[in-house]
């Protein structure tokens, strides 16, 4: 496995070189995925950490029953594609893989979708919901003026296969994810609070004679409390300490 990832990392440092071309980009991103799957196919592949791909997200769920791989590639335009995959803990290769389509869904914040259709996302966070549904917050770089962060809901199904979104936001039960989107030179918290058992995150307002969402922080600070049916909207709670 050391080997393996060895060879990740020095594929990583070929991909986010600041001279390498887009295309270059691309096609050792390709040859990284491979690799990243002959890795995964290893027995009890499940159990080592990949802790020298600083490139790439991997977070375990809290209850160690599956993890997520994500990760960006940025493009010289500003913009970003996404790459991902869920292993689920099994004796044998258990892959999810997350195909990026974040251009092709029509209407983001509504649409319930599969691992073939994803908003792609590189995540950070992974809280445990209800039987087999899990939410998890992911960073978005979107264009060269905005950035988005994400609360997404992953459902495990039955037959296997997965559901991302689900409409558990109490406030507007049509959303199916919660999109946030600011100035990409702002910075926005959006984090888990174990001990309250709520998402806190920054309140975002435009910028001045601002078009096309830039949006800022504006110090002050809402909240989504987990309950048993799904997420309530809670506004400008006071946030003292943080967890992380």
């Amino acid at each position: 496995m050391q080997n393996w990832q060895d060879s990740l990392f020095n594929l990583g440092q070929k991909i986010y070189a600041p001279n390498t071309s887009e295309l270059e980009r691309i096609e050792s991103n390709f040859l990284f995925i491979k690799i990243l799957v002959s890795a995964l196919k290893e027995p009890n592949s499940y159990f080592f950490n990949f802790d020298k791909l600083k490139i790439i997200s991997s977070v375990r769920s809290p209850d160690d029953t599956f993890r997520i791989f994500s990760w960006n590639i940025p493009m010289h335009d500003g913009s970003y594609l996404y790459y991902g995959s869920i292993q689920r803990k099994s004796g044998s290769l258990n892959l999810i893989p997350l195909l990026d389509k974040t251009f092709e869904i029509k209407n983001a914040e509504l649409d319930i979708v599969g691992n073939d259709f994803w908003y792609g996302a590189q995540y950070y966070d992974i809280i445990p919901f209800q039987k087999d549904k899990y939410i998890l917050l992911g960073w978005k770089g979107h264009n060269a003026q905005n950035t988005k962060k994400v609360i997404e809901v992953l459902r495990f199904m039955p037959n296997g296969d997965i559901k991302l979104g689900d409409n558990i936001f109490l406030e507007d039960t049509s959303l199916a994810r919660k999109i946030f989107t600011y100035a990409k030179e702002a910075t926005m918290l959006l984090a888990f609070q174990n001990a309250d058992h709520r998402i806190i995150f920054d309140h975002l307002v435009p910028l001045e004679d601002s078009t096309n969402q830039r949006n800022v922080p504006d110090l002050t600070h809402d909240a989504y409390l987990l309950e048993g049916k799904g997420l309530k909207l809670l506004k400008d709670v006071l946030v003292l300490n943080l967890d992380n």
